[in-house]
């Protein structure tokens, strides 16, 4: 039976709407790395990080069929049970940590991957900046306005001088005899006097009130933390997401800081650290029960004695040492480093609150508001599409993190009046359709020839209930 031209039409249509989809791309790889493989996987693609580095790994699997390398991302340990010698070999060289499983990844989605990693593996070209051209920006240094009162003081300091030479000089043409004043006759005066008192209390009233609105907020506070933790190696330079972390800054109002089983995640395979060996490392360990010697956490290691504990990971810190000076036993510098080392990690967990080794750690808090003021990280992040670099700064090269930002009324008023509001592909805003959007701007006056732009102050981002009720 012939099918008519329609027909035929509409079969094209399908295959070409087929071909289409089934196309695999880079910026296809880009979502499907993001979702399956970032957790493990360097996004640089050149950094080992709890998995290997992906940059160039077509060509270590080029001696094998196509077909081995979607097999062993859709199942590794299938693989390795049945003797494949490149996933034997992957398996020994990351010392049995086994890679997870994506049976639902198709060979399209494969490919796409593979294209993104190529893509992301190219070196990227830094280009200056030309604001910043020449070095930072220096902040003004608190010096310099004590340089500025000192001036100023000493220009009271002359004028007074000045004129009471001009009186002498009235004096002496009036046939009177010239007074001359020393310093102590100049600040001993009733006047100057009551102007340093003056100043003083106009001075120290204003540091009263400013202190009085932070409100415990302090920009650049630096706290010193129980581990030595760098978001510059972290998110830097293994590109680990902030939101992998710090996950409830998409769903809820805290961002809230990443439990130590988040940290377990990787360094169950990452053992030692990039600068600082088993020294922070083992505070991880040491808090949450996981003995590195065995792979294994310990039973009940809530009811685990002290002494129990020390054994576990002065062994452990032990060897490690041994392992990088190549000794066969400890001398007298090993054993006292690794006594040093051990009493550092007891000191960071055990303290007064807990007394006891186990336990969550207690890591100080940087970024606070004060309890009048409501703050909801989900409806910036998720929902105005902010990054986190926007009031935290550059976290990725920070090694400690400092708060960056003033958290200021006034800080957050001029950032609700420059941003846009961004209702593309945004669900948090289906119901603000176009027609709203140009009555809304008719309403408030603003320019015909920008009806496209909605900022936060628009929709009611500046009302006292949003953010005081």
């Amino acid at each position: 039976m012939s099918l008519n031209r329609n027909c035929w039409v509409a079969i094209l249509s399908i295959w070409a709407s087929a071909a289409l989809v089934a196309q695999p791309s880079a910026s296809a790889g880009k979502e499907l790395f993001s979702a399956n493989c970032a957790a493990c996987h360097a996004k640089n693609m050149v950094t080992p990080a709890t998995g290997p580095a992906l940059a160039g790994v077509e060509d270590r699997w080029a001696d094998f069929p196509r077909t081995d390398l979607y097999k062993w991302v859709r199942g590794s340990g299938a693989m390795v049970q049945a003797g494949h010698p490149r996933a034997k070999a992957l398996f020994a060289e990351w010392k049995g940590v086994a890679m997870n499983n994506f049976p639902q990844l198709t060979d399209e989605q494969i490919e796409s991957l593979l294209l993104y990693v190529q893509e992301a593996s190219k070196p990227v070209v830094k280009v200056e900046d030309p604001r910043t051209a020449g070095g930072n920006e220096e902040k003004p240094l608190p010096w310099l306005y004590i340089g500025i009162a000192a001036t100023l003081g000493l220009l009271v300091f002359a004028m007074i001088r000045i004129v009471n030479n001009l009186q002498n000089v009235t004096r002496t043409q009036a046939g009177g005899t010239p007074v001359y004043k020393t310093t102590w006759d100049i600040v001993s005066t009733r006047g100057f006097v009551a102007f340093t008192v003056f100043v003083v209390i106009l001075f120290g009233g204003w540091k009263m009130v400013d202190n009085a609105t932070k409100m415990g907020r302090e920009q650049t506070y630096q706290p010193t933390q129980p581990i030595n933790f760098s978001h510059k190696i972290h998110a830097g330079d293994y590109k680990i997401d902030c939101q992998y972390c710090h996950d409830g800054a998409r769903r809820s109002k805290q961002s809230v800081i990443p439990a130590t089983n988040t940290c377990m995640n990787c360094h169950r395979a990452v053992k030692t650290g990039t600068l600082t060996g088993t020294s922070e490392i083992t505070k991880i360990y040491a808090s949450i029960g996981f003995n590195p010697l065995e792979n294994t956490y310990i039973p009940n290691y809530e009811n685990v004695s002290d002494a129990v504990i020390d054994s576990i990971y002065k062994k452990w810190i032990g060897e490690q040492y041994l392992a990088k000076t190549k000794l066969n036993s400890l001398d007298e510098s090993g054993v006292s480093a690794v006594e040093n080392q051990w009493e550092g990690v007891v000191k960071a967990l055990k303290n007064d609150s807990n007394g006891k080794i186990q336990g969550p750690i207690e890591w100080v808090r940087i970024h606070n508001l004060p309890d009048h003021v409501y703050f909801n990280h989900a409806q910036h992040v998720s929902v105005g599409k902010l990054e986190c670099q926007k009031c935290h700064g550059k976290v990725e090269e920070m090694e400690e993190v400092y708060q960056y930002s003033t958290l200021g009324m006034g800080w957050c008023v001029t950032c609700h009046r420059e941003t846009e509001v961004k209702f593309a592909d945004n669900q948090f805003y289906k119901s603000y359709n176009q027609d709203f959007i140009k009555m809304h701007k008719q309403r408030t006056h603003k320019d015909e020839a920008n009806l496209e732009k909605v900022f936060v102050e628009d929709i009611g981002g500046l009302e006292c209930q949003k953010c005081h009720y």
